[in-house]
């Protein structure tokens, strides 16, 4: 089994704490050389401008392929494409183009009246830039908007149809939830290549709500052995264990190319890419 292909997901930082724990982690996972690395939103779009000088300084000082991330939410299409051609100034090719949660306070995404209705309509617009190269999510177990895999599916079909090269999943704790949504997109006809999103779990309690939150299915072997690793202090290692076998299942499996959805919090998701295989190289900082 070959080493995988890798790519890690960060989020701006909103304090001076968090900005170093955003540096710390580039500077450990830079080594690795992951094909691209992603920066978030806020919900309800609230860190524009940090994405963008995150986005800006990663790519500049650590020599990075960048892919900013982009959503419809409480923007209109002006404002969000003026966003998108920003990033084509400071030369970023990659969005990862997505509908967006609700702004903080709302119960559902409701489309700002003169923006995107939908990541569909976004996917479209910045197509026809013809400046970046789009990626876009996907669901292997149900989004809560959807009534069934099946209409996440087709939803990803119209999203790869309108223009986007690949998507990156939504995280998962077991390798065959992946496997299932991969055969019902390849028999829909999509062909893009879909990335599976790995979540290494800093804090269990926490993963739980955010799984809760996005749809994610708990098994309760999952659920048990973080008890029982809870009880015992063992937490970490049975994280890394974990995530450890999950990707290699994927790797068994086909998968090629693996996403990390880091929190900034580094250390699991590099002990997790040693174990694989992955051996870092030396990454020095690029004087600005």
């Amino acid at each position: 089994m070959s080493a995988p292909r890798l790519s890690f997901e960060f989020f701006p930082p909103q304090s001076l704490e968090a900005s170093f724990r955003l540096w710390d982690t580039v500077q450990t996972l830079a080594p690795l050389r992951p094909d691209f690395v992603s920066v978030t939103y806020g919900a309800g779009g609230t860190t524009r401008k940090l994405t963008h000088e995150a986005v800006s300084t990663i790519g500049a000082h650590y020599g990075l392929n960048v892919a900013a991330h982009l959503t419809c939410v409480d923007a209109s299409k002006t404002e969000t494409l003026e966003i998108a051609q920003a990033y084509a100034d400071a030369g970023v090719t990659e969005i990862v183009a997505l509908r967006g949660d609700a702004p903080k306070g709302a119960d559902r995404f409701a489309a700002h009246p003169d923006g995107f209705a939908s990541s569909v309509e976004l996917i479209e617009a910045l197509a026809d830039t013809g400046k970046f190269t789009l990626r876009v999510g996907a669901y292997p177990e149900p989004h809560p908007d959807a009534a069934d895999m099946a209409q996440d599916v087709d939803w990803l079909k119209r999203k790869i149809d309108a223009g986007a090269t690949s998507a990156i999943t939504q995280f998962f704790f077991e390798a065959e939830t992946f496997f299932r949504f991969r055969d019902a997109c390849e028999k829909a006809g999509i062909d893009a290549p879909i990335i599976p999103g790995i979540l290494p779990i800093e804090s269990w309690d926490g993963v739980r709500k955010f799984a809760a939150r996005c749809g994610a299915n708990i098994p309760q072997w999952l659920d048990d052995a973080f008890t029982a690793a809870k009880r015992d202090n063992r937490e970490e290692l049975l994280s890394t264990a974990i995530a450890t076998e999950l990707c290699s299942e994927l790797l068994e499996g086909g998968v090629e190319h693996l996403h990390f959805y880091t929190l900034n919090r580094p250390h699991l998701t590099r002990d997790i890419c040693h174990a694989l295989g992955v051996t870092p190289e030396v990454v020095l900082e690029k004087v600005a």
